[in-house]
């Protein structure tokens, strides 16, 4: 039965690239898998079809020599060397499927070598700031308890003047691989639990494990302008790595504590600021915190409570760029309390002055009773 061609078998371009050709095949082999498709004669010859058409496709030497001569250049390439380039059998195929799946599963490829490392863990500290310390920056001192390298062995879990042996299991890979039928698993080293050492003489002050819990205080300087939920990384400050990797880092994550006057959106502040009943009318000026010292807001006459100011560059700058942000200055007009008797005199008088005139003082208040009438009347829908 004449062969089919390999591009065609893993539905692919004659110049596609190796990334394509490996997902070709890995869709191919989970589609016709034979443990998917049991007793399914047509799926099991198109699965070794397709792991056929990726052992060619795969390797350069090959593909060159198939693209030039086809199927008989394969064959003859295969027949020079005794089948030594043959991919048939258990163990080849499992070294195929590892390629592909590696990756995914976390195995090592065929031909790799040497002990695992592992990275140190990250560490986590939360920063809690004032809003003036968030805006303007600051350095802090941090007090951690973490895994450091252990100052005598140097990390290598050894006693002075001896070193870790290579692990005769997995001959210092840190994994073994078992054979489970059609497949060969990849799987982490039990004796040397994946570091691939053996440490026969540990040492006395970290007992082989290379590394110490210890206190470490640190300085942390907090850029200005930070948030809540920003981060400041420090990079090799977590815990110390195995087996020689390196060392995780630290993020010191900022919570800004709420302020008493100023409320904070991004790079703008805002606040209420309380003016009186005659500042209100007659316009007059107030002082006004910011955090850089007081300003003064100058009110107009005829200010209605709730008009916001917009003082600029009062704000924060942002912890991303030059740009700095304005603080938003929402007046709240306060109604008297505590008043004599000749202040309430005073006001009654007043009122009455503008009861003579109409409504000319209160616009707000003759529109807002104009709509409730329209509203009761069915004027309004």
């Amino acid at each position: 039965m004449a062969k089919r061609d390999y591009y065609k078998v893993l539905d692919l371009a004659r110049n596609a690239s190796e990334a394509e050709i490996k997902k070709a095949y890995r869709r191919l082999a989970m589609k016709f898998h034979p443990d998917r498709n049991p007793g399914d004669h047509d799926a099991e010859e198109k699965f070794k079809e397709g792991k056929e058409a990726y052992e060619v496709l795969s390797e350069t030497q090959k593909r060159a020599v198939y693209d030039q001569y086809g199927h008989a250049g394969i064959e003859a390439s295969r027949n020079s060397h005794s089948g030594a380039s043959g991919f048939t059998g258990a163990e080849a195929f499992s070294d195929i499927f590892g390629d592909v799946f590696g990756d995914i599963f976390g195995g090592s490829r065929r031909g790799g070598g040497g002990p695992q490392v592992f990275r140190g863990a990250d560490l986590r500290y939360e920063v809690e700031l004032d809003l003036a310390e968030a805006v303007f920056g600051r350095t802090i001192e941090i007090d951690l308890n973490k895994f450091v390298e252990c100052e005598l062995c140097r990390g290598t879990g050894a006693a002075k003047g001896s070193a870790p042996s290579t692990c005769e299991t997995c001959s210092g890979s840190g994994q073994v691989r078992i054979s489970q039928g059609f497949f060969t698993l990849q799987q982490t080293c039990p004796h040397c639990r994946g570091s691939g050492r053996i440490v026969r003489n540990p040492c006395d002050q970290c007992l082989g494990q290379g590394r110490l819990r210890r206190a470490k205080k640190l300085s942390v300087k907090i850029p200005a302008g930070v948030d809540t939920g920003d981060r400041v990384r420090l990079a090799g400050e977590g815990e110390a790595g195995r087996n020689g990797g390196p060392a995780g880092d630290l993020y010191a994550e900022v919570r800004v504590r709420e302020h008493a006057i100023f409320e904070r959106d991004g790079v703008h502040l805002s606040c209420e600021v309380p003016i009186g009943f005659t500042t209100a009318t007659l316009g007059g000026s107030v002082e006004v915190p910011t955090l850089d010292g007081h300003v003064v807001l100058k009110i107009p006459a005829e200010t209605q409570s709730g008009r916001v100011f917009r003082l600029r560059e009062k704000g924060v700058k942002s912890v991303r760029g030059p740009a700095r942000g304005d603080l938003f200055c929402r007046v709240v007009v306060e109604t008297p309390v505590h008043l004599s008797s000749e202040q309430r005199a005073l006001l009654r008088e007043l009122d009455e002055s503008f009861k003579r005139d109409g409504a000319k003082h209160t616009p707000r208040q003759k529109s807002f009773l104009e709509g409730v009438k329209r509203f009761f009347s069915g004027g309004d829908s």
